[in-house]
């Protein structure tokens, strides 16, 4: 059972980002796998432990998401493929023509991603791929059961779950809750420095630039939300007093009435 799991690199959530221009000061700046992918990574290896094969980590970024696949490894990954380019100038439907064709060179039965990515919490990708390569597909997964030839695949909707049966290959989008992703081990860590990456370019996979970084969606600004003002107090001892400022606000300065 052969997996493909695709990957982001992004800021770490508790990091303190600076705008710069249109993007993100790198500077000084760390980067981790998105959460949500870690997911996605942890079910794939699951699946390997349990029924065999290999699980491919696949990312399409800079030289610095290497880092990102090497963390992979270290956690239980068998193959890294790194296509190298600038996704941040790529819109998502041009990232996932990318990781459609790297997918089409690799052996997989179920192909997974997190839901979104953390870093602009996108959520376009994984269909997209899904599409462009003709594939059935669940989002949002929070239990999948593997059986011959076909997966059993739970999702939360509101108030309710849906029980999705889909035969493969198949791509799975997943969401916090699927498992508990493990941590790398010292020797997971010493045995990922000793696997090959498989680097390539986006001519490599015979795409075009001109294809892939022409946006269809375009960045018209970015700026960091205003500081949030000081909490405002409100006297209680005279719970009627109270109830009445209470109301002024929200009816005068909130306008939430």
């Amino acid at each position: 059972m052969n997996s493909v799991v695709c990957i982001s690199h992004v800021p770490d959530t508790e990091a303190r980002i600076k705008v710069a221009g249109k993007g993100v000061d790198e500077t000084g700046l760390k980067f981790i796998v998105s959460p949500y992918d870690e997911y996605a990574l942890e079910e794939a290896i699951r699946i390997k432990d349990a029924k065999g094969g290999d699980v491919t980590v696949l990312t399409f970024g800079p030289d610095r998401a290497a880092q990102a696949l090497r963390e992979c490894l270290a956690r239980g990954a068998t193959k890294a493929i790194h296509i190298k380019g600038d996704a941040s100038t790529a819109d998502a439907l041009g990232i996932a023509k990318v990781l459609a064709a790297a997918i089409k060179t690799v052996p997989h039965d179920l192909v997974f991603f997190g839901k979104q990515g953390v870093g602009t919490d996108n959520g376009l990708v994984g269909p997209m791929v899904a599409e462009l390569l003709g594939y059935p597909q669940v989002n949002v997964v929070t239990k999948l059961e593997v059986g011959e030839g076909k997966i059993t695949v739970h999702r939360e909707i509101e108030a309710a779950e849906e029980i999705i049966e889909s035969s493969m290959p198949a791509v799975i989008t997943a969401q916090k809750g699927l498992n508990e992703p493990r941590y790398a081990s010292l020797k997971g860590i010493m045995a990922a420095k000793k696997v090959p990456i498989d680097t390539k370019s986006v001519a490599d996979l015979g795409l075009q630039d001109a294809d892939i970084f022409h946006q269809r969606v375009v960045m018209v600004s970015l700026e960091l939300p205003p500081e949030k003002s000081g909490g405002r107090k409100i006297d209680g001892s005279d719970p009627v007093a109270a109830a009445k400022e209470i109301l002024k606000y929200i009816r005068e300065e909130a306008k939430a009435l």
